[in-house]
């Protein structure tokens, strides 16, 4: 869709229009004249890849920061906030992917926040606040008491409570930066399934989500930025906006490059890792929790093995088991033909295995420390000088070698992690293992948060790390992602191993299959 048909929409149908916003800081543009529209009562996706101007955008229509030039009219009147306060007071609420709830408060006294409700004293009317709040939740679906503390509540739980106390402020825009990054699949239906019953009653919403599945699901139109600029608007034609196409405006070239199915090639290594009957201990304080019920798997040298399966099916808890993160109960782990019993995760690295967790920001990274300091800390002893001491200048050099090596986009070796884009915070914990020479690297959700385009720059990494004779266990929730990177694949279900098929004989449907396969009844559920 052209500029010029966005601008054709019917005036009244446009609540939002941006119209040649640009934004520069510190001689940086990183907004350049970007226009759209949002329309009353639909779903707009906003994508793009990491550093594309989103975050840009969406701190000027939160009110966070004002554009260096061009207009924003909502709802037919100039829109220049000056701070988030006062857009919420204009009618546009933005949910951030980190919810900004208040844990120790009730449901109802964060729906209400600030604004509560007051009688003829002077003081707040409990009742009446109770009251107004179940009528409010029980719109976004909803169904618990108002006086819930807050940190009873789930990850999805919290993010309906957020819509709730956007819709309680008579919100005409909401905007979703990445409200699904945390939810299990079917809390992403459910959340979806809200954000219909929200545009079926008026609601207009801005989608910004890296998850193109649930984009080309829910969105009724989208608008593609790439480099701070313009790439496209794309708009449902008879159905879904299909994913190739979503894919071709983020990146400026075509999904096949970025997903080309493995060739079948020829494992010359032995086994490298070998597990068998492998049983984890149930918690007593968590019955529910997932265990391993007799994993049997090999991986070879070189070879990079998948392991699919849905939410619940073990994936994660068998990376953790090897890592020796979770105590196993019964079977063996060899590494080389020599058994092993990893009783901690300090016991693993020392045998030469890594481990890149899928929660990168609070398992792997320290965000606020250097990219340098993120790099080196599993190889301390590599870059000591036997006194002490760290070698910076040996350090440096590393850092220095990996960041041509993995393309790492940084400023410095002493930016803040947290300054980097997804891609390449997990291109510096990738390196970080690199350093110590793994035997054995397993790789849980590698491109979760990530971009389209990092991710197929990640995809290559694993693939050259294979080459060089890693051994990787890459554990993903996205089919796509594990046909296109794995020599070999294995599902899950319920902590055991459904089926075993070279990736070159794989498809999605199969593989579904066998992940909903339950073998204890010998059917799939």
């Amino acid at each position: 869709m052209s500029l010029a048909q966005a601008a054709a929409a019917p005036a009244d149908d446009v609540l939002l229009a941006v119209q040649g916003v640009t934004k520069h800081f510190s001689g940086v543009t990183a907004l350049d004249d970007v226009s759209l529209d949002v329309r009353r009562g639909e779903i707009l996706g906003l994508l793009g890849e990491n550093g594309a101007g989103k975050s840009t955008l969406l701190k000027i229509l939160s009110g966070v920061q004002g554009p260096s030039s061009g207009r924003i009219v909502f709802d037919g009147a100039e829109f220049s906030p000056a701070d988030p306060q006062d857009a919420k007071r204009l009618g546009i609420v933005t949910i951030y992917q980190e919810l900004s709830l208040i844990p120790t408060l009730t449901v109802a006294e964060n729906v209400f926040i600030g604004r509560a409700p007051v009688g003829p004293l002077g003081l707040v009317n409990w009742r009446r606040m109770v009251e107004d709040s179940r009528q409010i939740i029980s719109r976004v679906g909803l169904d618990i008491d108002p006086r819930t503390p807050v940190s009873a509540l789930s990850v999805a739980e919290q993010q309906l409570v957020e819509i709730a106390r956007a819709l309680s402020l008579e919100s005409r825009l909401i905007i979703m930066d990445e409200p699904t990054s945390a939810l299990t699949e079917t809390e992403v239906q459910r959340l979806l399934s809200i954000m219909d019953l929200l545009r079926k009653d008026g609601v207009a919403i801005m989608f910004v989500t890296h998850r193109l599945e649930e984009a080309s699901a829910i969105c009724d139109r989208m608008t593609v930025l790439r480099d701070g600029r313009l790439a496209g608007h794309l708009e449902r034609d008879g159905g879904p906006i299909q994913i190739p196409r979503i894919i071709e405006k983020m990146v400026g070239r075509a999904a096949s490059e970025l997903y080309a199915r493995p060739t079948e090639r020829e494992i010359a290594g032995g086994v490298r890792l070998s597990v068998r009957g492998l049983r984890t201990v149930r918690d007593p304080e968590a019955p529910h929790a997932i265990v391993l019920e007799g994993v049997d798997l090999d991986l070879k040298a070189g070879e990079i093995l998948g392991v699919a399966g849905l939410v619940g099916s073990g994936r994660t808890e068998l990376a953790r088991a090897i890592f020796g993160a979770d105590r196993i109960a019964a079977g063996t782990i060899t590494l080389e033909g020599k058994p092993i019993a990893p009783a901690s995760p300090a016991d693993a690295i020392a045998l030469g295995i890594g481990l890149v967790p899928e929660d990168r920001k609070h398992q792997a990274i320290f965000a606020a420390l250097g990219i340098l300091t993120n790099f080196s800390v599993a190889a301390l002893g590599r870059f000591s000088n036997g006194l002490g001491f760290m070698a910076e200048r040996r350090e440096r050099d590393a850092l220095s070698e990996y960041k041509k090596m993995l393309s790492i986009r940084m400023a410095s070796a002493e930016q803040a992690m947290e300054g980097l884009s997804g891609g390449n915070q997990q291109k510096v914990v990738l390196a970080r293992w690199l350093a110590r020479d793994p035997k054995v690297l397993i790789v849980d959700e590698p491109t979760r948060g990530v971009d389209v385009g990092a991710k197929a720059e990640v995809h290559q990494i694993l693939v050259q790390l294979a080459q060089r004779g890693i051994a990787i266990l890459m554990i993903s929730s996205e089919l796509p992602e594990v046909l296109a990177v794995s020599d070999r694949i294995v599902t899950m279900r319920r902590g055991r191993i459904t089926g075993e098929m070279p990736a070159v004989e794989a498809t999605e449907e199969k593989l579904m299959e066998l992940m909903a396969l339950d073998r204890r009844q010998g059917r799939a559920q």
